[in-house]
């Protein structure tokens, strides 16, 4: 089975060489509405960052306009030091969403390969029966590397909600993506799932130097899993820490009833 080319593996250099992404002064409004306000935040390849704050607090749209879903009215976006739309096609950035974007019908394995379809030529990218063996075999390499080699022909609307999810990351791996982001990825799951799921978000970050950023509502999962933490309030990083510093009262200030916002104000649709 031949091995997808991963990115080199974290060390030291690593995690206090350049970032892979940077954000500088992001703002984005809605309908007059400001949803994110001069949001500055950064990512090292080998490290797993989780970004908390309340609804309303531009999490989601944070992520959405790193990766190109929306536009922003102002700001900077770095990819390895480069502009995010003119970094070159080997940086990429791959997003998995709280609702699991699968075809229900295609199997585990057929999904996985999707993550590969802007590498194919037109004609065989149009169905799951061109997709040639080298793409299968790497396919296969993500799905054992999530765990879900074993449930490679089952289609996807017969998995777990933990089971897809770890599906649509092997996808992301098949996509030989440099940084992932993860909008909420463990919400609509079991604690035992979410715990699982979090872990291997860590784990790609660590053992494959990956840049790994995740929205979470779940406090304790970023403190046993994530190396850092940024913290998100009225549109703006107001609080970035060791995830293991994260204390009672940083969380009582992100989440404080009176700094909350309309949920829409969030744009958190998928």
């Amino acid at each position: 089975m031949t091995s997808p080319t991963w990115p080199a593996p974290p060390g030291a250099a690593a995690r206090v060489g350049g970032a892979a992404l940077q954000v500088r002064g992001l703002r984005k409004s809605f309908a007059g509405r400001t949803v994110l306000d001069g949001l500055d935040l950064s990512l090292a390849p080998g490290e797993f960052l989780a970004l908390l704050g309340a609804n309303g607090s531009g999490k989601s749209t944070a992520l959405r306009c790193v990766v190109g879903l929306e536009r922003p009215d102002a700001g900077e976006i770095l990819v390895h030091g480069r502009p995010a739309d003119t970094a070159p096609p080997h940086r990429r950035m791959a997003m998995i969403f709280q609702q699991i974007h699968l075809v229900h019908r295609r199997t585990a394995l057929d999904n996985v390969c999707a993550g590969a379809l802007g590498r194919l030529p037109l004609r065989r990218s149009l169905t799951p029966l061109l997709f040639p063996r080298e793409l299968r075999e790497e396919a296969m390499v993500c799905l054992d590397r999530v765990g879900m080699a074993g449930r490679a022909a089952e289609p996807a609307g017969r998995l777990s909600g933990g089971q897809r999810q770890r599906v649509a990351i092997a996808r992301a791996l098949c996509q030989r993506a440099e940084i992932i982001l993860a909008d909420e990825p463990v919400s609509a799951l079991d604690p035992a799932a979410a715990e699982q799921v979090v872990a291997l978000l860590a784990d790609l970050a660590h053992e494959q130097g990956l840049a790994v950023a995740a929205v979470l509502h779940q406090p304790d999962l970023a403190r046993r899993h994530a190396d850092r933490v940024t913290g998100l309030l009225h549109g703006r990083a107001t609080l970035d820490t060791p995830a293991a510093a994260l204390t009672a009262a940083d969380l009582a200030t992100l989440y404080a009833p009176d700094h909350q916002h309309h949920p829409d104000a969030d744009q958190e649709h998928q």
